[in-house]
């Protein structure tokens, strides 16, 4: 079990937002959808793009790289690329779909806590 550390303030982020912070050297996006809080890896597990520069709609993050979508909830892939056919299937060998890393959140009075 982890060490929860602070990350940000509950008045930093709005709904329907994500940032990047960075704690105990794990870069982390950190998004709000509603009143919940999600943190996951920034970093896409299909090619490392940067997550928190995609896109998000509810809780599905699409990576700005190549269109691969993640759930926050628990980090499983909705889709690993946007390319089709036989593009996507050459890619899938390469490197096959795998979840995002997610973390613990917890609020503590206007504190954003993230497990490490």
């Amino acid at each position: 079990m982890g060490q929860f550390i602070e990350v940000a303030r509950v008045g930093e982020l709005t709904r329907g937002t994500m940032k990047a912070v960075n704690t105990a050297g794990r870069d982390i996006l950190l998004a709000r959808v509603g009143d919940k809080y999600y943190a996951v890896s920034n970093r896409c597990p299909h090619m490392g793009g940067i997550l928190s520069q995609g896109k998000l709609e509810g809780t599905i993050v699409t990576c700005p790289r190549h269109g691969s979508q993640f759930d926050l909830t628990d980090g499983h892939v909705i889709r690993w690329t946007n390319w089709s056919g036989l593009v996507l299937a050459a890619a899938k060998l390469i490197r096959s779909p795998h979840s995002l890393p997610t973390f613990n959140v917890k609020i503590d009075g206007e504190k954003i806590l993230v497990e490490v």
